[in-house]
């Protein structure tokens, strides 16, 4: 169909980065098709190309447009759906809302590296390094920040659901893999209640069941 939008993501259970978008699509009820692609296999890198000029996913198709980052892919659905608002409304709040999108697209290195998504897996015992440990006291403070400003306008960062909570939407899927007790970190309980706030969501109900049973 020319108008179809196709939405091409990895395997749920381990793609953080194809959760994004496809989070705020639902959200949104934006209407389109899925292409799950499976991850770690000899022919995934050909299956890729096939739809995705940086060779990575996700990447969304949209009649002859095809956008290939995550959080591009996001502006891009808000641009499509503002009656879904996923950026605040107020000014301010929306810069605030950007940068720490921004922030968690392209930081927090050695917690992706050293706590990589697994949807379902639960793995005892993990210990961070000194550069995760601060990545995560950064979640942490964001989290409990933006919390405590707007925890009485709804349970998201902000209130109501944003693109800031899709972007970090994999991060609290990582605390629950590795058990992390977020009270380490400074959390005086907003950032651990906003996780499972998260994790909750039917959308990502909809999306574990996914990763129970990859394409």
């Amino acid at each position: 169909m020319k108008d179809e939008i196709v939405l091409v993501i990895g395997d749920k259970a381990w793609s953080s980065w194809s959760l994004r978008p496809w989070l705020a699509a639902k959200v949104a009820k934006l209407s389109f098709r899925e292409e799950e692609i499976r991850l770690r296999q000899p022919n995934t890198a050909q299956h890729i190309a096939r739809f995705s000029p940086s060779g990575r996913v996700p990447a969304l198709i949209h009649g002859g447009l095809t956008v290939w980052d995550s959080l591009a892919i996001c502006e891009y659905i808000a641009e499509l759906k503002p009656e879904a608002a996923l950026w605040p409304h107020d000014e301010k709040l929306r810069a605030t809302a950007r940068a720490i999108a921004c922030e968690m697209h392209s930081g927090f290195q050695a917690l992706r590296s050293e706590f990589p998504m697994d949807y379902h897996a639960r793995i005892a015992g993990a210990v961070p390094s000194a550069q995760a440990r601060a990545d995560i006291a950064r979640i942490v403070e964001i989290w409990s920040g933006t919390r405590t400003s707007h925890g009485e306008s709804g349970p998201f960062l902000f209130g109501t659901f944003s693109i800031a909570d899709a972007m970090f939407a994999p991060v609290a899927t990582r605390f629950q893999t590795y058990g992390l007790n977020l009270e380490e970190f400074g959390d005086c309980g907003a950032a651990a209640a906003y996780a499972q706030s998260i994790l909750e969501m039917p959308e990502m109900e909809e999306w574990a069941k996914g990763a129970a049973t990859p394409g």
